[in-house]
């Protein structure tokens, strides 16, 4: 997860384990408006299940999410 000042885009995480995060506050209606990017292909259930085996053996969370998971 990175914190960000602008607008993510979507592009910005194609194919990785990342999540940008853009908090901001609207002064008209003084509500915080929060928009996240990221690439549901990694980030989804299958990267989550890496994620939580790496927990599960003491590994590093990262480990085995690093490299770009596009197909074809």
């Amino acid at each position: 997860m990175q914190l960000v000042a602008e607008v993510p885009h979507t592009k910005w995480t194609y194919g990785t384990n990342a999540c940008f995060i853009s908090p901001t506050v609207d002064m008209r209606t003084q509500r915080l408006v929060v928009i996240a990017c990221l690439d549901n292909l990694v980030k989804g259930a299958a990267g989550q299940a890496i994620q939580n085996a790496n927990r599960l053996y003491g590994l590093p969370e990262t480990s085995g999410l690093g490299s770009i998971a596009v197909y074809p």
